[in-house]
């Protein structure tokens, strides 16, 4: 078929790899404008119009989709489909209904749960065990539309948002072509959402702050639900005064503690973490980092780290 692409960030470029691999005709792909990165803060383009480019597709990279001028280019391409993966920007209905075949999109949930932009980290921090990716056909609604096709995927004990993203990603871009054949002979009818839905409200800095006072197990999740991005943190005391320390991957323990939560506790660890009490008990962090640094093993942290028995992390 001749599609359009529409994508921003990592997650979308193995679909539309996928894509132009199962011998579909990408005719334009649609970005968010190039973006200022690094210490230099560099304009740089988005992963997938880096890609795009690579291959030779055109790229355009519209401040937003509502304009007549985003929306006249768009009703000018000849396609029959146009597939959404991580855009970033919201739709109106004279984009949606130009595709004689539609508009779909792909989610990197169980809708109705986790509607919205950060899926993957809520479904962590919530402590699901499952989450999925599904292809929908778009409507106005925010990840309202129908389910053409799902994949299922378990949420284990050591997954991290990282490690989740990834494995959705290839999970998502092996359904789309198997999605595009049933949609262009006509039998992907689609099977409206049912349940409560819930909302995967963007992640903000001061959200991911630690509050050692819960539980360990909610820690956990939450530890692993921002991980490597933007980073569950907390403030660690050094002669130089408060600094703030990413934990990137933890583990729970079974032991309990009447210390203050945020205490650095002596003992034998699980997986050779550094211990800390919780509102409940104790979790092991493995991961950190610190700013300025690179991340680095717990063990390898606790080596040049002046962080005794006894003191708190804040």
């Amino acid at each position: 078929m001749r599609l359009a692409f529409m994508g921003t960030p990592e997650f979308a470029v193995r679909a539309l790899a996928e894509l132009v691999a199962s011998g579909h005709e990408i005719v334009c792909v649609y970005s968010q404008p190039p973006a200022p990165k690094g210490r230099g803060q560099v304009l740089s383009p988005s992963p997938v119009h880096s890609f795009a480019q690579s291959l030779g597709i055109e790229v355009r990279t519209p401040k937003s989709m509502k304009t007549p001028e985003a929306i006249a280019g768009f009703q000018a391409l000849d396609i029959d489909a146009c597939i959404v993966v991580a855009y970033g920007q919201i739709l109106k209905k004279d984009v949606l209904d130009h595709p004689p075949l539609g508009c779909f999109n792909l989610h990197a949930s169980l809708l109705p749960r986790w509607r919205g932009a950060a899926p993957i980290q809520r479904a962590i921090m919530a402590g699901d065990s499952h989450t999925g990716i599904e292809v929908m056909r778009m409507t106005e609604g925010l990840d309202e539309g129908a389910i053409i096709l799902t994949g299922r995927e378990e949420i284990t004990s050591d997954d991290t948002a990282q490690t989740l993203h990834d494995k959705l990603a290839a999970l998502g871009a092996s359904l789309l072509p198997v999605a595009l054949a049933a949609i262009e002979r006509g039998g992907a009818v689609g099977q409206e959402q049912v349940g409560e839905p819930t909302y995967a409200r963007k992640i903000t800095p001061e959200e991911a702050r630690i509050d050692w006072n819960w539980p360990a197990r909610d820690l956990d999740f939450h530890i692993r639900g921002l991980s490597p991005f933007p980073g569950a943190w907390c403030l660690l005391q050094t002669p130089k005064g408060e600094q703030r320390l990413k934990i990137l991957m933890s583990c729970v323990t079974d032991e309990t503690t009447g210390e203050t939560p945020g205490t650095r506790l002596l003992g034998t660890s699980v997986r050779g973490g550094l211990k800390i009490a919780t509102g409940d008990g104790i979790i092991e962090l493995l991961r950190v980092q610190r700013e300025g640094r690179a991340a680095q093993e717990a063990a390898d942290f606790l080596n040049g780290a002046a962080l005794e028995p006894g003191d708190i992390l804040l």
